[in-house]
């Protein structure tokens, strides 16, 4: 069985990310495609594992074994849940919609922690380029400040809202190099500090619920392979 042949035929889950699923999209966008496949159990039982991701088939297509999209989403990777949010759902089967249901526990306090390490290094990257260049990639930066204020949210409310809303021409303003790069900054530092200030009070829990995670993964396999 093929990659290909994994993405194709056991996806159980796919939706369009990036601009499209955000908010952001303007005429030049692409469709950004990411997806979850479950590989049949018996693979497994094979020295050559299948893999944990395929990049493709189709240009702007990425897709996760469910095992592997399970552990990323658990370590609160921000563009594993950013996936799971998507308002853009274009194929589930009865496995990913027990996968969606289980939105909520992969969920916990540790987002601050993993979106703002993501967070610094974007913006290490963004400095180093007004360094050498005198600007930076203002479409970088507006995805910088997208995150930030996402994980602002999710610490606030417990859920994770990925479509910008009113902030649309204020962030797409950012990325047409319409705002001043101090400006810039200085948003980015209020929204890391307001994120930092609802982690006491927010409604997540300390962890993600990990055992259910397990018990999700354990019972799908087995029935996979049957």
């Amino acid at each position: 069985m093929t990659p290909e042949d994994l993405v194709r035929d056991h996806t159980i889950y796919s939706c369009v990310m990036g601009s499209r699923a955000f908010g952001l999209a303007t005429e030049d966008s692409d469709t950004d495609r990411r997806g979850v496949f479950l590989a049949p159990t018996p693979l497994f039982w094979r020295f050559d594992k299948p893999p944990t991701h395929v990049e493709g088939p189709a240009d702007e297509q990425f897709g996760w074994e469910l095992e592997r999209f399970c552990e990323l989403a658990l370590r609160v990777n921000p563009n594993v849940l950013e996936c799971l949010h998507s308002p853009l759902v274009e194929h589930i089967d009865d496995t990913g919609r027990e996968l969606l249901a289980l939105r909520g526990a992969f969920l916990s306090r540790q987002a601050h922690q993993t979106f703002m390490r993501y967070a610094i290094g974007r913006r290490k990257k963004l400095e180093a380029d007004v360094r050498q260049h005198g600007a930076p990639r203002w479409k970088h930066a507006m995805h910088l400040l997208r995150l930030l204020g996402s994980c602002r949210d999710l610490l606030r409310t417990g859920e994770l809202v990925i479509d910008v809303g009113d902030e649309r021409e204020s962030l797409l303003a950012v990325k047409w190099g319409e705002v001043a790069w101090p400006r810039v900054e200085s948003w980015m530092t209020r929204l890391a500090d307001e994120a930092a200030a609802a982690v006491p009070t927010s409604p997540l829990p300390p962890e993600p619920d990990r055992a259910r995670v397990e018990d999700f993964l354990v019972r799908t396999r087995r029935a996979s392979a049957r």
